[in-house]
């Protein structure tokens, strides 16, 4: 098996990474191939036309009703207490018909409502003590660094407060039209730090990083896997996947990683620790900054195995080999997170938004991956998917000299333990095999002996009288002499 053809599942043209629409931004597949600028478009003239198609809805109601009115009522008076109801009525048909428009600039009228279901599904005391913590703490920190801006730093603060103010009434909006607020917002203050108050770019991105940090803070137990999506739907089946590919080993996926050094070793270590990591932190820029250091971890594995610069067709197949034995938790919803609240900034263009588009890459394979991509039969994929057996272990004499004794007494009870199983494996089958044989031929048995009891019927006849005394019937036998006795005479 060639190289070539160990690659042919795995490998991905850095070109599929771009946005579809040729921007030359990153793309995602959260947002169908498009980067965030070009899905903010597309998404924008999907809106648009949705609110014209209800609109244009809302006045074909009317003229019906108008009709159905002129042609229903046949006085003036009658026609002009009517037509102060069919007003009303008409109002209340737009109102409801835009109200996807007016969710945007209107409080939410449910507010006690949504407030008692916060309250019982309110955390324990000390989630919310420590949250409460690490909330004080951001703000003291966002207040410092705004210092350093004077006049756009209070317009700033002013300009975050009013955006948290009117998320909070906005709780009803879908967890779309809450990231497209924020999006919204991101790109409002970026504009105004650059045109009005004249920031620097270098500092416009520290800025965006402090305002994300203080906004995702408060607003994460909101807006992190909500109970609206499917979000912890989908993390629990790609833990199941992930859990069911265990065995997957890193020659199947061509992974350029040697873990037998042991700065390799450690290196992917602390590759798997930083993508576990990811799901500690709140903010998106922190959980995107785990994924660009367990990237540069594996980049550094690759560079100590090979001797050389790692490329990109050795990272994915690692990235891979990183996620199915690290399997971190609550995959998926890190995955939206990200991509629904992270400034937009950050996921288009640098290594953050390269590294990030390679992860969604890889789990997408994970969740598509079959005996092709891994150039196997179907049959053995078949048997490693449902635990029958497990692909063969390292031999123990093709170790190296430095390799401690106790991997090596490990992969000798693994191969022990798995010849064990195949053993049972048989042993079970035979068995199996065994009881059928002789349930067949019982039944074959029992057919062949009623086969000749129906040929040849047993038919018993009754039982002979007894032969009668040879004197039975000798009437005069009392007439007859007495039998001869013997007698000895003498010589």
């Amino acid at each position: 098996m060639n190289l070539k053809s160990e690659r042919r599942g795995i490998h991905v043209d850095q070109s599929e990474l771009l946005c579809k629409k040729g921007c030359g931004y990153y793309g995602n597949p959260a947002w169908q191939g498009f980067c965030s600028k070009c899905w903010r478009e597309e998404y924008h003239k999907a809106r648009q036309k949705q609110i014209q198609e209800d609109w244009e809805l809302a006045e074909r109601l009317q003229r019906e009703e108008e009709e159905a009115y002129a042609s229903s009522q046949s006085t003036q008076g009658a026609q002009s207490l009517t037509f102060s109801k069919f007003e009303e009525k008409k109002t209340n048909e737009k109102t409801r018909k835009v109200t996807t428009v007016k969710k945007f600039f209107t409080a939410s009228s449910r507010t006690g409502a949504k407030k008692e279901i916060q309250e019982a599904k309110a955390p324990s005391p000390s989630i919310n003590r420590q949250a409460s913590i690490e909330t004080d703490r951001v703000s003291k920190e966002f207040i410092e660094f705004l210092k350093t801006y004077h006049k756009p730093g209070q317009d700033i603060y002013k300009q975050c407060k009013l955006f948290l103010d009117t998320m909070n009434h906005k709780r009803d909006l879908s967890i779309e039209e809450q990231s497209e607020c924020a999006q919204d917002f991101y790109q409002n203050v970026a504009e105004k730090l650059q045109t009005r108050w004249k920031v620097p770019p270098e500092k416009v991105e520290k800025a965006m990083d402090q305002i994300e940090k203080y906004i995702m803070t408060r607003q994460y137990k909101y807006v992190f896997c909500p109970e609206t999506t499917d979000d912890e739907k989908k993390d629990l089946a790609v833990q199941k996947r992930i859990r069911a590919l265990h065995w997957v080993t890193p020659q199947m996926l061509c992974v350029p990683v040697n873990e037998e050094i042991p700065e390799v070793s450690d290196m992917v270590v602390k590759a798997i620790t930083d993508i576990i990591e990811m799901d500690s932190k709140r903010v998106p820029r922190d959980k995107l900054a785990c994924i660009t250091k367990c990237s540069k971890h594996i980049f550094n594995a690759i560079k100590i195995t090979k001797n050389e610069p790692a490329s990109a067709d050795d990272f994915l197949p690692t990235l891979i080999y990183i996620v199915l034995k690290g399997n971190p938790p609550r995959l998926q919803s890190n995955i939206q997170y990200i991509t629904r609240f992270c400034n937009p900034s950050r996921l288009m263009t640098g290594e953050d938004g390269y590294y990030f588009t390679n992860l969604c890459c890889a789990v997408a394979f994970i969740e598509k991956l079959d005996a092709q991509s891994l150039n196997l039969s179907q049959e053995d994929f078949d048997r490693f998917m449902t635990g029958q057996t497990s692909p063969k272990k390292q031999e123990s004499d093709s170790f190296s000299p430095d390799v401690c004794l106790g991997v090596k007494q490990m992969y000798k009870n693994l191969d022990l333990l798995s010849q064990l199983n195949e053993r049972q494996e048989r042993i079970v089958n035979e068995a199996k095999k065994l009881e059928k044989d002789l349930i067949d031929w019982t039944d074959g048995i029992t057919k062949e002996v009623q086969d000749i009891v129906e040929k040849y019927p047993l038919e018993i006849k009754p039982k002979n009288q007894a032969l009668a005394a040879i004197d039975s019937e000798n009437v005069e036998n009392d007439k007859l002499p007495p039998p001869l006795q013997p007698q000895v005479y003498a010589g």
